[in-house]
């Protein structure tokens, strides 16, 4: 029997006895008897949630004298794992699983098998259906299938006839009092506002559909409204703030146009569900296999998924509308299960002060966006929605990755005295955006900004950087679903130039592959990387990808006609992938003389030193090159072979180690009277302490985020190069550790204030 089959028996049934006059205990007596006749199974069993406990309601097979008797606590047990992560178990030996937990009222210990589903509403589990036998076996995904179904149809009756707790008595006291919320840090920073949910909720009122045809003709008229909505989306020329809107919908295009995911929604309908339950049904067992899946960058495109089920499910409901398209009214935490990065463009930037993701990655799209918006957030709060309601007060720590919901006013009132604080400096910064950052000692110092939003440029002026000393082209490759056109990519790099105006803008070629991975450059190279960073990216990807590199040199050039254009490699390993990634700068020259179009005035060529290899060969790669940016981030976690990504190893590798300065210092010495100019671009350089041994290593340039630009120009002017080389000099002389401890003690002294 197939599952559509199986199903439609069960529900059929179901229907009338939902339609009798029998009260609800005894329609629940009734349901497990046709699911444990329909799917031939000794014991079928509910569980519902009753005052924060899931209780043992209706069995067939198990001891009757169990019923209201068996109790489990969210987590405990098999069914107490299934309600607390919200997932499916299909187990041929149930006791041989580590949660299991043996009640012996049931009689439960002559059966084997066992197979289980969350009966959800709203998102939370209001109970768990499940079924067990005698013999040890899984249960077929047919018989898994119609479990998920007749859960939905479950779900309504439980709820309706006031059988489980109700919302505000499962969220309980976390509701109304205040809540600590620990998660992990995903983008450092402080925030306060008024939480609204992203994805605010479709309930769905009806299961069951009367009419199945009727069911499907709203479902295809959906499909059909939702391709219009994404395919008129698409054509504008912009949409919402910024330009990189338009081509995640490329994305949202190839699933709206897939066949198996429309399949899979009418098998559901067939089985006897309306159009908004079969949507909700399908994205469910989306969800299921995304808690399956180890490998987080198809974890990553499974959100699209999801996503795009969302925008189907508010379509047929009339639902429409996130958060972002209403508006935001005052100032807004962000709260959301994921987040992809053109969702969070569409969000104004004035009213978003942070966002608080139920999942979340450090090496997901979104928070590479984020932390170039200048947006704190925080990832990975399991039950968030059970945490926080929906204009609820929240302070967000995303230094210390935690965030108050309903806070006390003692909490408020430390947290007001932060963000004081933090104001006060932000405007003795702000004071500083026209003066130009000499040393006490009377030395110049390059301070640029980095970018990789055409929005970002508005920054400029405003915090009085130099220039633009890494501008990331990939983030209009990572919100593609498609190569991004190369009309498209130059008139975005005529865009920057433009907004730059007389100050230098220093474009990074694409870096995308390895952990920033997009769909339509798919490879086995990259698939099978076990450290993605390591792996198959950047350079190394543009260079086997030619048409990929052709296309954005030609668009550099073009955008940079008549000005001058610098132009930076990253991840450069030897010379020679140097000079070949020059020469296809230089082919697209070529071809732009011969079509008699106009140049750049001036082009200089740089790289990025992020492999620890390029600095054994830095005599044969100074003389082809005007500059070299040390890329602080990347050459940590090759240096000490430590995943930044990694949360166990993101803190232990100290930049202020002995390993570290001094490959630095070696760099600088390398590099010293060679002509080239010599920068560091990464989050180190942003950092007060960091900055400070680097200007004593004897760099003169640094690229950092626009935020650190006040407070490292403020640095600058308290020092003097020379005793802090000469503390440099010392303390690496013989290094007993990380140099963190001397070097902010000799700063205090100082009177140099560290972050």
């Amino acid at each position: 029997m197939s599952a559509v089959a199986a199903a439609r028996q069960i529900l059929n049934q179901l229907h009338e006895v939902m339609a009798s006059r029998l009260h609800p205990q005894g329609k629940l007596d009734r349901v497990v008897e046709i699911i444990g006749e329909a799917l031939d199974s000794e014991v079928c069993s509910i569980y519902l949630l009753r005052e924060g406990m899931l209780e043992l309601f209706a069995t067939r097979g198990l001891e009757q004298a169990a019923v209201h008797v068996t109790r489990l606590a969210i987590g405990e047990g098999l069914n107490g794992i299934i309600a607390e992560h919200i997932e499916t178990l299909n187990l041929a030996e149930a006791a041989a699983h580590p949660d299991f937990a043996y009640r012996p009222e049931t009689g439960e210990e002559k059966y084997h098998s066992f197979a289980g589903v969350p009966i959800v509403y709203r998102e939370r589990a209001v109970g768990t259906l499940c079924v067990q036998h005698a013999d040890p076996r899984r249960y077929d995904d047919v018989e898994i299938e119609a479990l998920q179904t007749v859960a939905m149809v479950l779900s309504e009756l439980i709820v309706h006839a006031g059988l489980a707790d109700d919302e505000a008595a499962t969220l309980g006291e976390a509701a109304s009092g205040p809540q600590m919320i620990q998660g992990l840090t995903l983008v450092k920073g402080i925030a306060g506002g008024t939480a609204v949910f992203h994805q605010p909720r479709v309930l769905i009122d009806q299961v069951v559909a009367e009419d199945i045809e009727v069911e499907r003709q709203r479902v295809y008229r959906a499909f059909d409204k939702m391709r219009d909505q994404i395919e008129a989306m698409a054509s504008q020329a912009e949409f919402g703030t910024g330009g990189e809107h338009d081509e995640v919908l490329e994305t949202y295009k190839m699933f709206a146009y897939d066949e198996g995911w429309g399949r899979r929604i009418n098998e559901a309908i067939d089985s006897g569900l309306t159009a908004e339950a079969a949507i909700e049904r399908v994205q469910q067992r989306t969800r299921m296999r995304m808690r399956e899946i180890d490998d987080p960058l198809l974890a990553d495109r499974m959100h699209d998924l999801e996503d795009l089920s969302n925008r189907l499910l508010r379509i047929v409901s009339g639902q429409l509308g996130t958060a972002a398209s209403q508006g935001l009214k005052r100032d807004t935490i962000l709260i959301a299960k994921n987040l992809g990065p053109a969702e969070l463009l569409e969000y104004d930037r004035r009213r978003l002060k942070g966002v608080i993701l139920e999942e979340g990655s450090l090496t997901a799209h979104v928070v590479i966006v984020a932390r170039a918006m200048g947006v704190p957030m925080i990832g990975r709060v399991r039950g968030l929605r059970g945490m926080v309601r929906e204009g609820d007060e929240i302070l967000l720590d995303a230094d210390k990755a935690i965030a108050h919901a309903r806070p006390l006013q003692q909490t408020i009132d430390v947290f007001a005295e932060r963000m004081a604080r933090s104001r006060q400096k932000q405007a003795a910064y702000a004071e500083l955006r026209a003066v130009e950052p000499f040393s006490r000692d009377g030395t110049r110092i390059q301070v640029m900004m980095n970018a990789g939003l055409r929005d970002d440029m508005a920054s400029l002026p405003i915090v009085g950087a130099d220039g633009v000393g890494l501008f990331r082209t990939e983030f209009q490759f990572l919100v593609s679903a498609t190569l991004p056109q190369r009309e498209r990519q130059t008139r975005i790099y005529r865009d920057v130039l433009d907004a730059a105006g007389d100050k230098p803008v220093i474009f990074r070629t694409v870096d995308i592959g390895g952990d920033k991975a997009v769909p339509y450059l798919d490879s086995e190279n990259a698939s099978n990387d076990e450290n993605p960073a390591m792996g198959w990216r950047a350079l190394r990807l543009a260079l086997e990808r030619e048409g990929l590199m052709k296309s954005q040199a030609r668009a550099l050039l073009e955008a940079a006609a008549g000005r001058s254009l610098n132009v930076m490699f990253p991840m450069v390993s030897e010379p020679w992938e140097f000079d070949a990634a020059k020469a296809v700068f230089d082919g697209q020259l070529t071809f732009l003389k011969s079509q008699k179009r106009i140049l750049p005035d001036s082009i200089r060529y740089g790289a990025m030193l992020e492999v620890p290899a390029l600095a054994e060969t830095l005599d044969i790669l100074l003389p082809r090159i005007s500059f070299l940016s040390v890329g602080t981030n990347d050459l940590t976690q090759f240096l000490f072979a430590a995943d930044r990504a990694n949360p166990k190893l993101a803190e232990r590798y100290d930049w202020l180690s002995p390993a570290v300065l001094r490959f630095m210092r070696r760099v600088v010495q390398a590099t010293d009277g060679s002509g080239v100019e010599l920068g560091i671009c990464g989050e180190m350089g942003g950092r007060r302490l960091e900055a400070l041994a680097l200007l004593g290593l004897g760099f003169r340039r640094f690229s950092i985020t626009p935020v650190a630009v006040g407070p490292i120009k403020e640095l600058i002017r308290k020092v003097n190069l020379g005793e802090v080389r000469d503390v440099m000099n010392r303390l690496l002389a013989a290094p007993t550790g990380s140099l963190r401890a001397e070097l902010q003690a000799w700063a205090e002294q100082q009177g140099i204030e560290t972050d």
